[in-house]
């Protein structure tokens, strides 16, 4: 009862109406679209389906009459109907708008890459009421097929062929088919763009496709999705030559981005007019996969130094295998071929994914700190440093079938092997990977080096290709283990210290101080380390200060990239949104983001009521331990940039000029230079351009990528050249006209 008075209360008493008089000179449909009192901006596809119903008034009647105009308004209420059913289907993860809008643009239109919102300018141009008004002329005489007479056709004599005058007429430009098959596309591909998002869901694809664009999801389907819609939607092809595209996409994807860490931009044109292509009927599909395998082939060369430079960058940071973006995708691959060759359930790529506090999924095997007997006993040959990287080694990781604490890494290998009560699942009752690890007695630097060996092999066999025996050895890292050193006696026995005695021995390697004093110190360590990266005109701009962040400015946004510290265990790079329409304009692009980003950021930390927002991404950390400084020095600045290329690939962030001054003259120096070809040494650039290269142009091969925060290779890419080698040992560039 109280439900009802509390209903009529406010229909009576609380209900506002605005009256809008509108002259009769006025069209109320152009009222309508433009007039809105709900708070909150039309949506694109709000926009269009108002914009279509107003051009349907607008037609001549003896051209279009009144049931014409009703049916093809009814087919645009049910089109948008099926339409925000598809993307509304799944509650959890409602899909957005706009990317459905875009894809079907590209796919259906002609493909433009001026800017990201270029797709909605196009169709309210396209359907506007000067299409209608404006009249173009078209010919219909020929329309109807000739007469054959029953005469014969006599070479020998001259037929006349004369033409009377054409009959014409005046048309719309913008005819009411036109606005009928395109509302017939967009109702009939929605449910195959739903599809490229849910395939366990769909019943337009098999159980074997199901699995491949799951897959496709898994590693990050990127710019291909429109592609594939457009593919699933042709009913013509044959599922096994949608597979067979489906691979090679996968297959693309992997080494390129995933290995190969190439724009995420590469080839999306090409492949982006492919859809459309597709859609039309005038590409062969069997010549599109073509396409696809032969680009890929021709990028293993570059993509595989690339995932070279990228894991020993990783090893340097302490993490190794971990730290690689596509560990969890690459490891679940290898646990679904153990499960299809065994005929047995795959391990859940949610469990396998689902991250909790505390809790890890992927397990090193060898603890990333070994502080309990069995493992000091059985690695005491090697020395810390060693250990790290035997951690970190692709054969030393592992994918749960259940998350652990992570306090329980550091159990024996006996101990993980065999499930306890109240403790771990072991590794007997674990995933396919895990029982395969518990075939092992013990686990030795021989297992991490064998292990690797296969995992990469299972790589080649998965991605066909090969890496060179040098690129194996550089990829296992750990080849050390073989050097036949000798192995010391083995260590006294001793009782386990209790955690909080280990606990409070760490804490000693912290310096003491005021905690100001400590947030003082780590920015201005901060500030040199970038300024001898060469950062000083970005990210080391600030002067460091005694506070628990530091400011990275955005010139022209209307947000700001930060880093923060505190006492905890928590090292943070976040964008600080200043409005609540700056964060919401992000929030639209949030898969986009996160996609070129390579990981997820937590978009609803902020409180509810505040106007500023944060968008975070965050590491455990022990911020102010000296050694531990450089590894996360290198963490953060690898993390702005990898951050601020997904910005500027999503259109929020400007590219860097294309040229610094420091660099102008490098500039100048190769357009003056005349040479198809020449090497440069470091010594000659630094001599050219008048200052010391940062370190990591002396360390990194991915330094001399072009990319939105390299501004190096991207001035070399404006004097007409391009970087064809990069020799670290003999410190030198090849350089090749374009």
């Amino acid at each position: 009862m109280d439900g009802i008075n509390e209903l009529y209360l406010k229909l009576t008493q609380r209900l506002m109406f605005n009256i809008h008089e509108i002259d009769d000179d006025y069209d109320v449909f152009v009222a309508f679209e433009t007039m809105n009192n709900r708070g909150k901006k039309l949506t694109n596809l709000e926009l269009l389906k108002n914009r279509l119903i107003y051009l349907t008034t607008l037609y001549a009647d003896d051209k279009f009459d009144k049931m014409d105009k009703d049916n093809l308004r009814k087919q645009i209420n049910d089109t948008w109907k099926e339409v925000y059913y598809q993307l509304g289907r799944n509650e959890k993860t409602p899909l957005s708008d706009d990317e459905f809008l875009r894809a079907h643009w590209i796919a259906y239109f002609a493909y433009s890459r001026r800017k990201g919102d270029d797709y909605i300018h196009f169709l309210l141009n396209k359907f506007s009421v000067k299409n209608i008004f404006e009249k173009k002329t078209v010919v219909v005489s020929g329309e109807f097929p000739a007469v054959v007479g029953d005469s014969e056709y006599d070479p020998d004599v001259d037929i006349e062929d004369e033409p009377g005058e054409a009959d014409t007429v005046e048309v719309s430009k913008l005819e009411p088919s036109e606005i009928l098959n395109y509302v017939y596309s967009l109702k009939d591909m929605v449910k195959y763009w739903y599809d490229t998002f849910f395939p366990m869901q769909s019943d337009n694809l098999t159980d074997d496709e199901k699995v491949w664009v799951d897959r496709l999801n898994r590693i990050g389907i990127g710019h291909f999705r429109p592609l594939i819609m457009t593919v699933i939607g042709r009913r013509d092809l044959s599922p096994e030559k949608r597979i067979e595209l489906f691979t090679a996409v996968e297959r693309f994807i992997f080494i390129c981005f995933r290995l190969g860490y190439f724009n995420a931009t590469f080839r999306s044109s090409e492949y982006y007019r492919a859809a459309r292509s597709i859609y039309l009927k005038e590409m062969d599909i069997d010549d599109l996969i073509n396409d696809i395998n032969d680009t890929t082939e021709a990028n293993i060369e570059y993509a595989l130094p690339n995932f070279i430079t990228k894991i020993e960058k990783h090893f340097d940071n302490k993490g190794g295998f971990y730290y690689w973006n596509s560990i969890k995708y690459f490891l679940y691959e290898y646990e679904y071929q153990l499960a299809k060759k065994n005929n047995l359930d795959k391990v859940s790529w949610e469990m396998f994914t689902k991250t909790e506090k505390d809790k890890v999924s992927i397990e090193h095997i060898l603890p990333q700190t070994p502080s309990k007997y069995y493992w000091r006993n059985q690695f005491r040959q090697f020395s810390s440093e060693e250990i790290d990287f035997l951690s970190g080694a692709l054969g030393n990781l592992l994918p749960l079938s259940q998350s652990i604490n992570s306090a329980l890494q550091n159990d024996s290998f006996e101990d993980k092997k065999t499930s306890k009560n109240g403790g771990r699942r072991g590794y007997q009752n674990g995933s396919h990977s895990e029982i395969e690890v518990a075939q092992e007695i013990d686990w030795t630097a021989g297992n991490i080096y064998k292990r690797s060996k296969k995992l990469l092999e299972f790589m080649e066999n998965r991605w066909k290709f090969s890496f060179t025996s040098q690129q194996m050895d550089k990829l296992i890292y750990v080849t050390w283990v073989n050097d036949g050193r000798a192995i010391p006696a083995s260590l006294p026995e001793e009782k386990e210290k209790p955690a909080e005695s280990s606990k409070k021995e760490k804490q000693v390697t912290k310096p003491v101080g005021d905690l100001g004093e400590l947030q003082l110190q780590f920015w201005a360590n901060f500030v040199d380390y970038c300024k001898a990266d060469g950062r000083d005109n970005d990210i080391a701009l600030r002067k460091p200060l005694a506070q628990n962040w530091y400011d990275v400015p955005v010139n022209g946004a209307d947000y700001h990239l930060s880093y923060t510290v505190t006492r905890s265990k928590y090292l943070t790079l976040l964008i600080y949104a200043y409005t609540k329409n700056a964060f919401e304009r992000l929030e639209s692009k949030k898969s986009e983001i996160e996609e070129i980003f390579g990981d997820k950021l937590d978009w609803y930390s902020s409180r509810e009521g505040s106007e500023a927002k944060r968008i975070i991404y965050k590491r455990e950390a022990d911020v102010f331990n000296p050694s531990k400084q450089e590894e996360y020095f290198s963490w953060m600045v690898d993390k702005c940039d990898e951050l601020s290329n997904a910005l500027v690939q999503v259109g929020e962030m400007d590219e860097e000029p294309v040229e610094k001054e420091k660099f102008s003259k490098l500039k100048q120096y190769l357009e003056e230079c005349g040479k198809t070809e020449l090497t440069l040494s470091f010594a000659d650039i630094e001599c050219i351009i008048g200052c010391t290269l940062c370190k990591s142009a002396y360390n990194y091969s991915a330094y001399w990528a072009p990319s939105p925060t390299h501004t190096m290779p991207n001035t070399i890419l404006a004097a007409g050249y391009k970087v064809a080698s990069v020799d670290l040992i003999g410190k030198s560039l090849m350089l090749q006209r374009q």
